[in-house]
């Protein structure tokens, strides 16, 4: 570097010593003269080379000698400003180079020491400072939460229970608008009605149908680590902060904000927050004093109350002819001549699950109903209601009215997502819901999960779905994929409905009364009920014994097409097989009294095959074995 910056400043010096050096004078002139006089080039040469003598002598020496040395002095001050320069910016360019790595060492520590930092809890001054020996010092709610699930239902537990099977040290907090720890529901509907222990209501424990008892609540308090010391404790846990509703979202600084103030910082989230019970348009116009006497049927809570109700009243009138309002019909109906309690139950539709079960089969469900004490009143379309006397009159469409003490609504389930707006997740305007990819992620690191969840079936399309299975798969699975497995929702959930202990139906795919159905059906042994079904699998929530089975291998054996006959009005339906069809493929299957072969039924569904004898479909399932 440094030579060839100290020759270019020679080559400069050079050129000023030659333009500084002064001719003789008359040099040019002198030459000149000659060249116009056309003197020869050896003569002009001869008189030039003696007249090159400097004129003056001694004074022009001088001058000369002054003008080289201070030439002299100035290029020496030039070229040791320029090297002193040269030097100044080798050395800048070395300490900006030294500085740079020593950023780079930096930004690396830092890294690190950022994922050390998310591997341990974040506390607050406050939590810093609390004694670890005095546990009552330290705040209700930490400030993060590594896995942070909100709602407190059975997609929230089943999701907890697979983050720490795959991730035993992880600390999880669930955050539960509902007072109580995380339940199953079902029973609310089904078994806890048929109990003979008259604190079944303090207790939540019942019979299942095959006789053993159990409680409602899928784990007992000592399970769960209390939510203040959950980032104190060494192999992690579940902790639950109940009674508690996030009620802000941010989504980019993953933050929630909690009805009473609160925030709480998570790594990973879960949204599950299910659905809330819908009401009637008509109700909803009544007043105060009607909404004293309505039930809308969700919770444990609710539970209690009906349960009280029904002890003191004289009629309950229950709107709406699905699984919950059927369920709940042939539930009370059973303390009819017990209590002397009339029970009424109505709905648009010709006959119960009418929007699920074929006509015939539907009306054959209507006439169990009354069968169970309950007066039922299908085509019912409720106008108004309102109270006279000590009594509601309901006002139906078509000029009928009827008189009750209470009324439980049973219309169906609005998902909950109230948290869209501040944390700008996207909706479906069809099926409601969040929705989400298929590994059940709204973003990067949020997941949704049970009815609030609107995924994508790669066989029937997008879809929601409100049932305990798939809460509990759609949890489980979020809980994997929030530990990172990454895996799709292939899974097709099933449902199951009780109209008590002898009858009882199973359902997987859609099951639409608008499509086109097949019903092969046989006699019914002892075998075929619920009661049963429970104590061949040793369990009272049937989907827990068969969740994801699926079976391997389905052979069908080959004959002539044949058209299946719908039963006659009137036939006794013992069990069967209810085939749903849509663009000649089986899309939907419904299981009369038929338990414990649902993996069959995923199995057909999953290949999406024609079949041309669904009698012969319907021997898969063993339905003419005693």
């Amino acid at each position: 570097m440094f030579p060839c910056r100290v020759a270019a400043v020679a080559e400069k010096l050079a050129r000023s010593l030659r333009f500084l050096t002064p001719r003789p004078r008359g040099w040019a002139a002198a030459g000149n003269l000659l060249q116009r006089r056309n003197v020869p080039l050896k003569l002009q040469l001869s008189r030039q080379m003696a007249s090159s003598g400097a004129r003056g002598g001694k004074g022009d020496s001088s001058v000369l000698v002054r003008i080289v040395g201070l030439s002299a002095l100035g290029a020496g001050v030039y070229v040791y400003k320029t090297l002193k320069e040269d030097k100044q910016r080798f050395n800048d360019r070395v300490e900006a180079m030294a500085m740079k790595s020593q950023d780079m060492k930096s930004t690396s520590e830092v890294g690190a020491a950022s994922q050390a930092t998310k591997a341990e809890p974040r506390l607050t001054t406050a939590e810093q400072g609390a004694p670890e020996t005095d546990p009552s010092a330290r705040p209700e709610c930490p400030s993060h939460a590594p896995f942070l699930l909100i709602g407190g239902g059975t997609a929230a537990f089943a999701a907890a229970r697979s983050i720490r099977a795959r991730d035993p040290g992880a600390r999880v907090l669930i955050i539960s608008e509902d007072p109580d720890l995380p339940y199953m529901r079902p029973p609310l509907s089904k078994e806890l009605w048929f109990s003979e222990d008259p604190n079944v209501t303090e207790t939540l424990r019942f019979k299942q149908w095959n006789g053993k008892e159990r409680s409602i609540y899928f784990q007992p308090p000592s399970f769960y680590v209390p939510a203040r010391d959950l980032p104190y404790t060494e192999n992690g846990g579940v902790a639950v902060l109940s009674g508690k509703k996030v009620v802000h979202m941010d989504v980019r600084g993953s933050v929630v904000k909690l009805d009473d103030g609160t925030q709480i910082s998570y790594d990973k989230c879960l949204i599950a927050t299910g659905g809330s019970p819908r009401n009637l348009p008509a109700i909803e116009r009544a007043g105060k004093d009607v909404h004293q006497r309505l039930t809308l049927f969700r919770k444990i809570e609710d539970f209690r109350a009906l349960e009280k109700i029904s002890r003191e009243v004289k009629s309950i009138t229950i709107i709406g002819g699905g699984f919950l309002g059927s369920e709940l019909a042939c539930a009370l109906g059973r303390k009819v001549q017990a209590r002397g309690l009339e029970v009424i139950q109505m709905f648009p539709e010709n006959g119960n699950m009418g929007k699920v079960l074929p006509e015939y089969l539907s009306n054959w469900t209507t006439d169990k109903v009354k069968r169970e004490g309950v007066n039922v009143m299908p085509n019912a379309v409720v106008k108004s209601v309102c109270v006279c006397g000590n009594r509601l009159v309901i006002k139906l469409k078509d000029g009928r009215k009827v008189e009750t003490d209470h009324i439980v609504a049973a219309v169906g389930l609005e998902p909950n997502v109230e948290l869209a707006k501040s944390a700008g997740l996207e909706v479906d305007s069809d099926f409601g819901g969040f929705r989400v990819n298929a590994e059940l992620q709204a973003r990067s690191n949020i997941w949704v999960a049970g009815d609030a969840a609107c995924f994508y079936d790669i066989k029937l399309g997008r879809r929601r779905v409100e049932h305990h299975d798939h809460a509990v798969v759609s949890g489980r699975l979020a809980g994997e994929n929030m530990t990172g497995a990454a895996k799709p929702y292939w899974h097709q959930s099933m449902f199951w409905s009780d109209l008590g202990p002898d009858v009882g139906y199973e359902a997987i795919g859609l099951v639409d009364s608008s499509l086109p159905t097949v019903g092969v059906f046989a006699k019914a042994t002892a075998k075929d009920t619920p009661k049963s079904a429970t104590e061949q699998s040793g369990t009272g929530i049937r989907s827990e014994s068969e969740t994801e089975a699926e079976a391997s291998e389905i052979t069908i054996s080959a004959s002539s097409p044949s058209t299946p006959q719908v039963p006659k009005q009137g036939e006794d339906y013992g069990k069967g097989v209810i085939f749903y069809i849509r663009d000649k493929v089986v899309v939907g299957i419904v299981l009369w009294n038929i338990f414990n072969r649902m993996p069959i039924a995923r199995k057909i569904i999953k290949d999406g095959e024609e079949h041309a004898d669904l009698n012969e479909v319907a021997k898969l399932f063993n339905i003419h074995e005693d």
